[in-house]
């Protein structure tokens, strides 16, 4: 043994002494975690059996059978020839040498991931290249620090990994290839210029070849290999600033999806088709699906009702309650193939959203605040007088008996010249001919400005807080979000509140939890309004008490004074005192829980088990003030012909010599509507996929899931509500009496309850990427429909095939610029419940209150609503659909071509029996349809460098139907309506016209009637035969339709400019001619074109306005001017081409960003609806998607929105 002294001397120290017992410490753990390391790859086993196998398909075996992943580069993958290997259990570290040669490869473990690197040749290591430490952070797209990325030095064996902060350091020099890889993410390589900050960025993988489809119901195909037609949009993409309910964002993104803002009133939806009706008396909206679980409406508000403007279309958006911030995507599945597994409900399309969830490795904190001021309309848009015009039309009315003291003392409203003459009666104005001029002259220029008025540039705030985490055995997603409106109009304020939490649960390897809930709550107020009515019989469709402020600002006098009160149902009234007195609240709660638990007891397959509960109740609250008109008008009698004509006042008909009376003498009403709605849902599936010999690709998917929904609606209007005077009630026994005279009640209860069960199942074959086969069957029930099974019980499939025509060896082999083409095909078998009002599993007896003439004799009774109709099946449809992909230039330019032809048949309609049972109409499987379409999308990146790039979309669909079978039980007013309706030859939503012929020499519309003969007053409304004197003038629901988008980006900046057109539906003019006409009425210029004199019926067409004589001789001139607003002279192209939205976005530089301590922080300004590029001239500013229904309707006006987000 050598004798060394400087060893004695380290002994003898202590200090030294404990430092070196320290380093052995650390040695021996070092080399003690090594050899775990090299003992636990040694002890893991493989099972291989490849033929021919790639070397990315071999690591992926690995995988599969063990904790670890391989990092690797592109380069092993060429330099690797194709491997054959059989191995048992065979130890992995003798695999690994096998599949990798010693000469040329070598491998270390960091952590679970093995590092594949080439072998440095020695010459190089000669070199000796001195090599320094480089630093930077990876992070993703928004920013976000990303842990645990593996950072390797392409062609080099140094490697490294991201620290929680996701900031790397590893030896290099400068000019070495750096390359980050990360799971779920993109591989990403920079050549290092700098040592220092180098930054990485990492994008998502959702947009790579392995993306799935999600269908909604558990089901996840590969997008390869999916037959059917359906198209994805990220949230990202279409959101738009502004406009909280997120389903307006489809407007124009997606091929064949119809999207009408017909309403833009928070709350109500957008009348939504996907490739057109469906059906005939059903609704033909599709299914929405957040996250698996199909949503139901908590009251059925069909397509056609959408627009009514009726309060009930403030509940009608079935994802109203959802943030916007907290979706990821939206799937749209639009032919048989894609909705096939939802059988009987999804005849209309399928919307599946999916929410955002958290992910691993990766945290943050996101806040998002959008401020919103809407323009006030304005009346140059309008073709409506302006006051001077208006006065000098009154001066008309006056010559013509309509404005005189004795006429407007009678009526039921009257403006400034009813004032004048009260003020006259008061003796407050001389009765003078210049003291009449002179109080006219004043309101002549007054020139009120109703729209300054009623609407307001208040700032609509919405507010989201997100929170998302993650490890390897745990994720969350969390949000909560406040909307702020204090309303763009009057009386249409809004809070509305959100809430959510995803989360998911790695329990065992082999075993995953997701847990999901969302709730909100809004509070909203709303104009009072009552339903929309039609008197059929002269054709005119009104709205008692209607206040809203749109329609109000539209079809009211600007001569008025917005301080004074003037007189309407013959009260007093003013319209901002009105909407302080007369309002809704309506309050919407909603909340949500489901979880589903996933195992995998074997590789391929995985077992499922889905619950959810969702309860939703929403209140109307109707608060009609004890001074406001609506009140007043029950009890104002001032003087005895006012008393007399008063329709609101009540006589006692067992009194002959009754005088009308009031039965609310004091106080006010109070209306309550309560909807309330529960859902469960079960659902148990199992899926098998697993590929063969890399050859054969095999998915099957099947389930049985059971529904139920149990609503309640109740309905309460309380007379005399005294608000002024502790809220306490008044009631006068003659409202009680009243009723029961008039055989109507003052509450209501209903309830329903469906039920549902359904068995469901899909294959999908794959030959080599190439050729792919399709089956889905689906076999289900429901309580609503007939008691016989092969009525109750529906069967509806799909068969499917693919032929990814790129993949085939001589495309590959062809010298041309696509790089991707795909054909693919489907057939199908759907089907739908029909209309929510058919339920005749039996016979539907009621109890009911007959009418009897004297309130001593009430009692109840049983009658049939409807007999047992045990035949009555479900709506059908066959589908065809041919599509092709295509991909040009490494996909820079992407089209989506679809053709389907659709035969819808059992269709339910109505039937005319001979009246056995009571019954003279019933509903029977009696109609069909036929319908087609064609479909565009067309994407292409125009322009890309590091600095600009210039991306441009453009979408067109176009889609037809026609009605070949149905038995004729319309009138001609459903067909005149502005709705249209279906009559057989014809499209399903058809608008006809009443011919209009001329004008005769006293300026009255001449119309062609059913028997070929002119007239004037004959009209009959209610005819429902010889209808072919009707003229057509188009369908009201578009043919052609589409968007075009382009995105512009230089450096941190973004510019998108997005168009929508629609062409091919006709529009119904606002109804504006009467036999006469108040001087509360703002009345349209085309009057000023009125037939005046005999010989003028050769100029215009405008009839003449009546002199009140013609009334008092021949009340039947209603007929003739109803007839007029709904003849061929007012009928409009519905055509548009509009500029939607336009926006401006910075996203602030990375390095600012990390000054602040920020990992993002972006500005967005965006203005939507911006610019109405081309309407037809004769809407004369009626905007051609909104339809001026009154009530809680208000339509999408131009916005201007800035958008605040930040991230950390």
């Amino acid at each position: 043994m050598i004798n060394n002294p400087k060893k004695r001397l380290w002994a003898s120290s202590p200090t030294l002494k404990k430092a070196l017992f320290y380093m052995k410490v650390y040695i021996f753990i070092l080399l003690a975690s090594l050899q775990l390391v090299s003992a636990k790859i040694t002890a893991q086993t493989v099972t291989l059996n490849l033929q021919n196998a790639k070397l990315e398909d071999v690591f992926r075996s690995i995988t599969s059978q063990s904790q670890y992943k391989f990092l690797y580069n592109d380069e092993i993958l060429v330099r690797v020839p194709k491997i054959t290997l059989h191995v048992k259990n065979e130890p992995l570290e003798n695999v690994l040498s096998k599949i990798l040669s010693k000469d040329q490869f070598e491998y270390k473990i960091v952590s679970n991931t093995i590092l594949v690197s080439t072998k440095t040749p020695k010459s190089t290591l000669e070199k000796n290249v001195i090599q320094t430490q480089a630093t930077g952070i990876v992070v993703d797209a928004e920013g976000k620090a990303l842990s645990n990325v593996s950072i390797v030095i392409v062609g080099s064996t140094n490697a490294s990994m991201t620290d929680k902060d996701g900031k790397f350091q590893i030896p290099a020099t400068a000019g070495n290839i750096i390359e980050a890889r990360y799971l779920g993410y993109k591989s990403s390589r920079v050549t290092i210029s700098n040592l220092n900050n180098i930054r990485i960025v990492l994008t998502s993988e959702e947009s790579n070849i392995d993306e799935v489809v999600v269908t909604g119901l558990g089901a996840k195909i590969d997008k390869r290999t999916f037959t059917g037609a359906t198209t994805k949009v990220d949230m990202k993409d279409i959101e738009l600033g502004g406009l909280p309910d997120p389903s307006r964002a489809l407007e124009g993104r997606v091929a064949g999806v119809i999207v009408q803002n017909q309403t833009g009133t928070f709350g109500t939806a957008p009348k939504i088709r996907v490739r057109g009706a469906t059906s005939i008396f059903g609704s033909s909206k599709p299914l929405w699906v957040v996250d698996g679980i199909i949503i139901e409406d908590v009251a059925d508000v069909s397509s056609d009702a959408l627009a009514s403007g009726d309060a009930l279309t403030l509940i009608s958006s079935a994802v109203a309650g959802l943030n916007a911030n907290d979706i990821e995507s939206f799937t749209v599945l639009k032919d048989g193939s894609a909705t096939s597994i939802y059988g009987a409900r999804a005849m209309g399309g399928v919307i599946v959203i999916t929410t955002k969830k958290g992910a691993s490795g990766r945290n943050s904190a996101n806040y998002v605040g959008e401020f919103t001021s809407r323009a006030i309309p304005s009346y140059s848009n309008f073709n409506i007088m302006n006051s001077q015009e208006q006065m000098a039309f009154y001066q008309t009315l006056e010559q013509r008996g309509w404005l005189t003291m004795p006429s407007v003392a009678v009526r039921s409203e009257s403006g400034e010249y009813g004032k004048m003459y009260e003020m006259i009666k008061n003796g407050t104005l001389e009765n003078t001919p210049e003291a009449r001029n002179a109080y006219l002259r004043e309101a002549e220029y007054r020139n009120t400005n109703w729209f300054n008025q009623l609407f307001s540039k208040s700032i609509m705030q919405n507010h989201s807080v997100s929170l998302s985490s993650g490890t390897d055995r745990a994720q969350y997603y969390t949000s909560i979000s406040g909307v702020f409106d204090d309303g763009w109009s009057k009386k249409s304020s809004v809070k509305r509140y959100t809430g959510m939490f995803n989360s998911s649960f790695d329990l065992y390897k082999n075993l995953k939890l997701d847990l999901r809930t969302n709730g909100s709550y809004r509070d909203q107020q709303a104009p009072g309004t009552l339903g929309q009515t039609i008197n059929t019989v002269a054709m005119e469709i009104k709205r008692d008490f209607d206040i809203n402020p749109y329609s109000y600002a539209l079809n009211t006098s600007r001569t008025l004074d917005p301080d004074k009160f003037y007189t309407r149902n013959y009260a007093p009234f003013n319209i901002l005192h009105e909407l302080d007195n007369n309002f809704m609240d309506v309050n919407a709660a909603d909340i949500k829980f489901q979880g589903e638990l996933k195992w995998k007891p074997i590789k391929p397959l995985e077992l499922g088990l889905l619950a959810a509960t969702r309860y939703q109740q929403t209140s109307q609250q109707h608060y009609i003030k004890d001074n406001s008109n609506q009140a007043l008008a029950y009890r104002w009698m001032p003087t005895t012909f006012i008393r007399n004509s008063n329709s609101y006042l009540y006589t006692n008909p067992d009194d002959p010599y009754a005088v009308p009376e009031t039965v609310m003498p004091y106080g006010g009403i109070y209306n309550r509507t309560d909807y309330k709605m529960l859902t469960n849902d079960f659902r148990f599936t199992a899926s098998y996929d697993k590929t063969f010999d890399d050859v054969h690709k095999v998915y099957v998917f099947t389930g049985a899931e059971t529904n139920s929904v149990e609503r309640n609606n109740n309905w309460f209007r309380g007379w005399g509500l005294q608000y002024e005077l502790g809220e306490i009630p008044f009631i006068d026994y003659k409202l009680f009496k009243k009723g029961q005279e008039e055989n109507s009640n003052y509450y209501s209860i209903r309830n329903t309850r469906s039920r549902q069960a359904a068995f469901y199942g899909t294959a999908n074959y794959t030959y080599d990427n190439r050729y792919t086969l399709n089956g889905t069957i689906r076999y289900e029930g429901t309580n609503r429909l007939g008691r016989s099974k092969t009525a109750r019980w529906m069967p509806t499939w799909n068969i499917a095939g693919m032929w990814n025509v790129s993949e085939e060896t001589f495309f590959k082999n062809l010298d041309i610029p696509v790089s991707n083409f795909s054909i693919k095909s489907s057939y199908s078998l759907t089907a739908d419940r029909g209309p929510s009002s058919v339920t005749n599993s039996k016979i539907i007896i009621t109890s009911y209150n007959p009418w009897r003439p004297n309130t001593a004799d009430k009692e109840t009774g049983l009658s049939i609503s409807s007999l047992e109709n045990s035949e009555l099946t479900f709506e059908k449809k066959h589908e065809f659909n041919i599509g092709t992909s295509i991909g040009l230039w490494r996909n820079r330019i992407a089209l989506d071509v679809d053709y389907y032809t659709r035969k819808q048949f059992d269709l339910i309609g109505i039937v005319n029996t001979q009246g056995l049972g009571g019954q003279i109409t019933k509903y029977g499987n009696v109609a069909d349809m036929e319908s087609n379409g064609f479909e565009l999308s067309l994407a292409a990146t125009i322009i890309k460098n590091d600095n600009f790039s210039w991306v441009s979309n453009f979408i067109y669909a176009k889609a037809k139907n026609k009605v070949t079978s149905l038995e004729n039980n319309s009138r001609i007013l459903d067909l005149i309506a502005g709705g249209g309706f279906a009559l057989e030859g014809y499209p399903v939503r058809s608008l006809f016209s009443i011919p209009f012929v001329r004008l005769n020499q006293s300026g009255l519309p001449v119309f062609l009637n059913f028997d070929g003969n002119e007239t004037i007053t004959g009209l009959n409304f209610q005819r429902r035969d010889d209808l072919e004197f009707l003229k057509y003038e188009g369908p009201t629901d578009p043919t052609d339709l589409g968007s075009f988008g382009n995105i512009f980006s230089y450096k941190n900046l973004k510019l998108n400019v997005f168009f929508t057109y629609s062409f091919g539906n006709v529009i119904r003019l606002d109804p504006a001619y009467k036999t006469g006409y108040t001087d509360l009425d703002a009345t349209p210029r085309e009057l000023t074109d009125a037939w005046v004199n005999p010989g003028d019926e050769l100029r215009t067409n405008i009839p003449v306005i009546l002199d009140s004589r013609f009334i008092r001789n021949n009340s039947q001139y209603d007929y003739a001017y109803n007839g007029y607003n709904y003849s061929t002279e007012t009928i409009a192209k519905g055509d548009f081409i509009r500029m939607k939205d336009v926006s401006l976005t910075y996203d602030f530089s990375k390095d600012f960003v990390q000054r602040l301590k920020m990992a993002n922080l972006g500005l967005r300004f965006n203005v939507i609806n911006p610019w109405l590029v081309y309407a037809d001239k004769r809407l004369n500013g009626q905007d051609p998607e909104f339809v001026n229904a009154g009530g809680v309707a208000l339509p999408i006006t131009r916005q201007y929105t800035l958008t605040l987000k930040m991230g950390f």
